[in-house]
């Protein structure tokens, strides 16, 4: 299948796994969500077992994806901190700025070319996300007050840097290694989940607590983020593993565009066709990085 069909795909099924988190962080604290939902996706890739080769497991690349799951895991629970105290048409687009940051970094460390249509690319992803963050009523500067005093967008700043190293050694893992995507997704949310159980043990949380917070109310919902999660992570190593990680990464963050105007239509957000133009200036500048 075409990289580029992949990609989408993952970006589909992001935004719909975006919208129905949002609806269930309402009544669940981050961390323990993001453990909730790993038992939820281990069992699922359970049903992958028999096409993993175990035999031609490679020790150093699993070595190097464990410690790629525990960035994985952190910035995946600093998104749902800013999934569920932010706008999530506020908090997801600034995810876009994460192809600018692969494009950098994979470029000075492995080597992935670099042109100048795509600097212009990184100029509008921040052109975008200063439109994205300029209130009504505020004065211009706002926007850097609020990067610089915001807690939330603060998570948002570490989920983009986490993530951006966590995607180049997917494609490391992948290339050097010669990890099967069965296989990767597979190890990749055993580790998942080994990382969040033990992000709860440090916190000193009781598991089995947690655990009871599974209720007949949020299990549907549950399971079909489970669904879609497992979907779009292994829709994502399919086609990185085919094209180049900043091309795959700005095809997956059209997911946001979807995910803001659904999700801040579902949820009665504010100033949504000011957000979508500034979302359309990311998508753009994220193309451009191609």
């Amino acid at each position: 299948m075409d990289w580029f069909y992949l990609a989408f795909a993952s970006a589909i099924l992001s935004a719909v796994a975006a919208i129905l988190q949002k609806k269930v962080l309402f009544n669940l604290d981050a961390l323990e969500f993001s453990f909730i939902l790993s038992i939820f996706n281990s069992i699922l890739v359970l049903v992958l077992i028999s096409n993993v080769n175990f035999h031609s497991l490679n020790v150093t690349g699993l070595l190097i994806l464990y410690f790629k799951t525990i960035l994985g895991a952190a910035a995946f629970w600093f998104v749902m901190l800013a999934i569920k105290n932010m706008e999530i048409s506020g908090a997801l687009p600034l995810m876009t700025l994460t192809p600018g940051l692969i494009a950098i970094f994979s470029y000075l460390f492995i080597g992935e070319s670099i042109e100048q249509l795509e600097i212009l690319g990184m100029g509008l992803l921040l052109i975008g996300t200063y439109i994205l963050e300029i209130k009504k009523g505020k004065s211009t500067f706002n926007p850097i007050k609020i990067f610089f005093r915001s807690e939330y967008h603060h998570y948002i700043i570490y989920a983009i840097l986490l993530f951006t190293v966590s995607s180049i050694l997917d494609k490391v893992i992948l290339k050097e290694y010669k990890l099967q995507p069965i296989t990767f997704v597979f190890f990749q949310q055993i580790f998942l989940t080994t990382n969040f159980l033990l992000f709860l043990l440090f916190q000193k949380k009781n598991i089995l607590l947690v655990l009871t917070k599974i209720n007949s109310t949020n299990f549907k919902w549950i399971i079909l983020i489970s669904i879609a999660t497992i979907g779009y992570r292994y829709t994502q190593i399919e086609a990185i593993k085919i094209a180049p990680v900043a091309l795959v990464i700005s095809i997956k963050r059209t997911s946001v565009f979807f995910a803001s105007v659904i999700g801040g239509k579902i949820f009665s957000e504010k100033m949504l066709f000011k957000k979508g133009i500034a979302i359309i200036i990311l998508l753009v500048g994220a193309y451009f990085l191609t």
